[in-house]
């Protein structure tokens, strides 16, 4: 698997789709020898009106925040918020607006560009789960 993690956004899905602490521990090794710099988190709530995607992008911008991977800077922000934008895209796509979502959220960056990465499930009714991904990499300004 080491030799497949060459960007930030193949190194974030990777990590989002762990699903034991014992596979994430791993995979983090694995970035961390690649000098990545990472953080995972998970977020879960209702789609009707936008109640999982704000708590998405809050849950995005605090891990980033309290785990140092940005710094205090309308560029960093500005990188981190397209990516998040980008990744809900993918998990939203054609959920129903009474749905709940559940997702693990990876975040990856590295000296140039940073990756939110977001792996879940979805569903109407719990016999109804069905997986969810998305993914969004976005290029970091030079301010930090």
């Amino acid at each position: 698997m080491k030799e497949s993690i060459r960007t930030v956004g193949t190194a974030s899905m990777l990590l989002a789709l762990t699903r034991t602490m014992a596979d994430e521990q791993a995979v983090k090794q694995l970035l961390a020898e690649h000098g990545y710099r990472f953080v995972v988190t998970e977020v879960g709530g209702n789609s009707a009106m936008n109640e999982f995607q704000t708590k998405t992008t809050r849950a995005v911008i605090g891990a980033a925040l309290n785990s140092g991977i940005i710094v205090k800077s309308a560029t960093n922000y500005h990188a981190l918020l397209h990516a998040v934008e980008e990744a809900k895209r993918g998990i939203m796509v054609n959920v129903a607006s009474s749905a709940s979502l559940a997702v693990k959220i990876a975040i990856v960056r590295d000296k140039d560009w940073i990756a939110v990465a977001l792996f879940g499930e979805s569903a109407l009714h719990p016999v109804t789960n069905h997986e969810r991904a998305g993914l969004g990499v976005m290029h970091l300004g030079h301010d930090d």
